[in-house]
């Protein structure tokens, strides 16, 4: 049995009013939705005032006439301001409340023709809301050299948007720009960041609730929560300004006056009133760099700041209010502090709503290769010098960068350091094997750590004395102590050369790894068994 049509509407007291004698000469909505003859409307349900009655009969009288299957039903709604829109949507909504939708019996549809724009809004939003659970109808008269104009044309629209291939490819498109927003247009290839920002992508503009980045130092929190608060802003989703502090700075009464502000006097030190960095960032947004740091007092009264709304300054009988959205930066287990009694358990439950734990760059090895082009990028941009790579010297910093034994330590601030580093000593603007060897031994020893069992690569000169290290060029060195590292993680000769030599002897013929190590270490006067 095929299903009903049941259309909801307002009766159009301009559109659907004519006189007697010439109301069939004139396109009227409401009429000729029930004129369509491949759209039966098996039941009308008509709004309308006291005082439109009259017109309602008519209309009635002459849908009768064009669909008389239809049954036209009456629904008195005296709107005191039809241009009111809570009334209006109350009035609608309380009615849509106490109907009975029979969704395996009938189609259920909103005539958004006729009626204030207020009342087709309000229409609308219900629809989208499924309160009345349907699709949208809309009725336009034909052009005047097209026959039949008086019936008209009608449309069905579905508020599910994903029917519709081009406006759904344009969200999709829209989804995209945003997405690459957040990674400053650099070309990440790693799946698990990827996955990553095109959830913070759609937590940001769907949600102002508190946002936690966590992940080490370097990793790049502070500046995707600045990109984080520029697309809010092109989505006029933010009015006010981005407000940024590390919480490791603030200390004693002045980490409480920093946040929070205070009145003159109220401390030593307090010289004048202070407005405080939550009052600034009034309708903007807050990132509080590494949260972890701040003291037990301030957390608390942060808590209440994010709850309410609401705090007192510092010295101050007199409450103030700020609305702002929260992003919080930490390198610590918060959860780890919360049981040394260092962390707000109340605090963290708030914050943690949406927590996305950013990868170091050791993690995103394949992202290494286009973090070097946005950096020499920026360094262009910032400075008007184009610098770049030659071919020997890129495929030398690369084979070093993605290597297991570098650490990147520093993060993106180390990738950051050496491109600025080689591109401030490369002659006439190419970056060759010279600045690269050079760079590459600057970063191993910044990497290691005196006493340390876990240092990237050990120091050469537990193995060599500083004559021998003079003469040995700057080019090699990492690669000589990153074969020392190898050794020392291996049980013989022959497993370190199937690891150290695992891309070249797949294109021997026959292979003697160890030999290999062997002839290479005795070089420079090495024997395996003494490292």
């Amino acid at each position: 049995m095929a299903k009903k049509n049941v259309v909801y509407g307002f009766l159009g007291t301009q559109l659907d009013y004519v006189g007697k004698r010439n109301r069939w000469e004139k396109w009227r909505p409401t009429v000729s939705l029930c004129q369509q003859e491949d759209f039966i409307v098996d039941e009308l349900v008509l709004f309308h005032d006291q005082r439109s009655q009259k017109l309602f009969d008519t209309v009635r009288q002459d849908i009768a006439q064009v669909s008389p299957e239809t049954h036209v039903r009456s629904e008195i709604m005296n709107l005191a301001d039809p241009w009111d829109f809570e009334e209006v949507y109350a009035a609608l909504y309380d009615f849509l409340s106490r109907q009975s939708f029979k969704l395996t019996e009938s189609n259920y549809y909103a005539h958004m023709t006729t009626g204030t724009h207020v009342a087709q809004i309000c229409l609308f939003l219900l629809t989208e809301t499924h309160k009345l659970p349907g699709k949208l109808v809309q009725t336009s008269p034909k052009r005047r050299n097209e026959p039949n104009h008086i019936a008209g044309n009608y449309q069905i629209i579905d508020l599910d948007l994903s029917k519709y291939d081009k406006l759904a490819t344009r969200f999709t498109e829209e989804q995209l720009e945003a997405q690459d927003f957040l990674k400053s247009g650099i070309d990440t290839h790693n799946a698990a960041f990827n996955k990553l920002i095109e959830e913070i992508e759609l937590v940001s503009l769907r949600s102002s609730t508190p946002i936690l980045l966590t992940g080490p130092t370097g990793a790049g929190k502070s500046h995707l929560a600045s990109r984080i608060y520029e697309l809010r802003q092109a989505r006029n989703n933010l009015e006010g300004e981005f407000v940024e502090v590390n919480c490791a700075t603030l200390r004693g009464d002045m980490a409480m006056g920093t946040l929070f502000g205070h009145k003159k006097g109220s401390f030593t030190g307090a010289s004048s009133d202070r407005k405080g960095l939550l009052r600034e960032a009034h309708k903007g947004l807050l990132f509080l760099d590494e949260i972890g740091e701040l003291g037990l007092d301030e957390q608390a009264m942060l808590l209440r700041a994010i709850e309410e709304g609401k705090w007192l300054p510092v010295g101050s009988d007199t409450t103030v209010k700020s609305s702002f959205q929260l992003i919080a930066g930490t390198n610590k287990d918060l959860r780890e502090e919360v049981a040394e009694g260092r962390f707000r358990e109340d605090l963290l439950a708030r914050i943690n709503l949406w927590t996305f734990t950013l990868p170091g760059l050791a993690d995103r090895r394949e992202d290494i290769a286009p973090n070097i082009d946005y950096e020499l990028n920026k360094l262009r941009q910032s400075t008007g010098r184009s610098v770049s790579f030659n071919k020997e010297a890129q495929l030398s910093f690369l084979r070093f960068a993605n290597a297991d034994s570098s650490p990147w330590s520093g993060n993106f601030r180390d990738l950051n350091a050496a491109i600025t580093r080689m591109a401030t000593f490369a002659p006439r603007g190419r970056i060759r094997t010279e600045e690269v060897a050079a760079e590459t031994q600057r970063l191993l020893h910044g990497w290691q750590r005196p006493n340390s069992d876990h240092s990237p690569h050990p120091s050469l000169d537990h193995y060599l004395t500083a004559e021998e290290i003079a003469e040995i060029d700057p080019f090699d060195r990492p690669q000589l102590a990153f074969t020392i590292h190898t050794c020392k993680q291996s049980s013989n000769l022959s497993e370190a050369g199937r690891k150290l030599f695992a891309v070249s002897r797949e294109k021997r013929k026959s292979t003697n790894d160890g030999d290999r190590l062997r002839k290479y270490l005795a070089k420079f006067h090495l024997h395996f068994d003494s490292l």
